[in-house]
């Protein structure tokens, strides 16, 4: 429902280092009795980037992006077990150097079938479904898996796309766990990027397998206090041209990946 979080992704070999500066808040509107919502919000992401290699072409395109979501879902009772939920998200994701122009918005979607039992002995929930996410640069729905499962009460795990991971619950403010997931997202450059072979770029994208250890601290039940260390595994950050091909790699080389913040959530 709300998170504040800071990246920080150091220099690579590559002479390429990230800050990411995140904000999302998200409303539940409660719609009847068979408790179906109605999500409103919205997220807001501003990436700011560092060179130090020689690269081919003029870096004033590749400094700072911005990365704005408006979010639209519905979650509505399907029967006794499942949920069915809904996302719909318009994306403007730019430089925007130029203020903001057509080529800087997307679109993603999100469908998904929701079943949970937080009461039971060894309490589950379980997400299956279909997300169209132009942060992978992937122009097809890739699936959405989810499967969480307390099955003692120490420990937990997650098993699903595009995040995995195992907790060991310390007691109810303290835990840690060990995560791996996708990360990643894909922009417009309002100035195209024109390199020595003649090769246009009209988009830059950013993608990282991530394997972390993380501490999560519990103010609540629903407010918390985290932070993850770990690696990217694997790491590309590429030029592509206005069809989503390939044009340039310029990152290559796996790095540290540090991320903290708050958050507030239903689960």
């Amino acid at each position: 429902m709300f998170r504040l979080e800071y990246l920080s992704i150091p220099q690579s070999e590559s002479g390429v280092k990230t800050e990411r500066y995140k904000a999302l808040f998200n409303l539940p509107i409660k719609l009847n009795k068979k408790k179906d919502y109605l999500a409103v919000g919205g997220e807001y992401n501003r990436f700011d980037m560092g060179y130090t290699a020689d690269l081919p072409f003029r870096k004033d395109e590749m400094i700072r992006f911005h990365v704005i979501d408006f979010n639209l879902g519905l979650i509505k009772k399907w029967n006794d077990n499942w949920n069915f939920v809904a996302i719909l998200t318009p994306r403007l994701a730019s430089n925007l150097l130029e203020g903001v122009k057509r080529d800087d918005f997307f679109m993603n979607a999100s469908v998904a079938f929701w079943k949970e039992k937080p009461k039971a002995d060894k309490p589950f929930r379980i997400v299956l479904g279909l997300t169209y996410n132009s942060t992978t640069g992937i122009p097809v729905p890739l699936p959405l898996i989810h499967y969480y499962r307390r099955f003692d009460p120490n420990w937990s795990f997650v098993m699903g796309v595009p995040k995995s991971n195992l907790k060991y619950h310390i007691d109810k403010k303290h835990s840690l766990e060990l995560a791996l997931f996708l990360d990643g997202y894909f922009m417009n450059l309002q100035n195209d990027i024109i390199l020595d072979n003649g090769s246009v770029a009209s988009r830059i994208s950013f993608n990282s397998l991530v394997g972390t250890l993380g501490y999560q601290y519990n103010f609540s039940d629903n407010f918390s206090f985290f932070a993850l260390a770990g690696s990217t595994l694997v790491q590309q950050g590429k030029l592509r041209n206005r069809d989503r091909g390939e044009v340039f790699l310029f990152n290559n080389d796996s790095n540290f990946y540090l991320r903290t913040g708050f958050k507030i959530g239903i689960f």
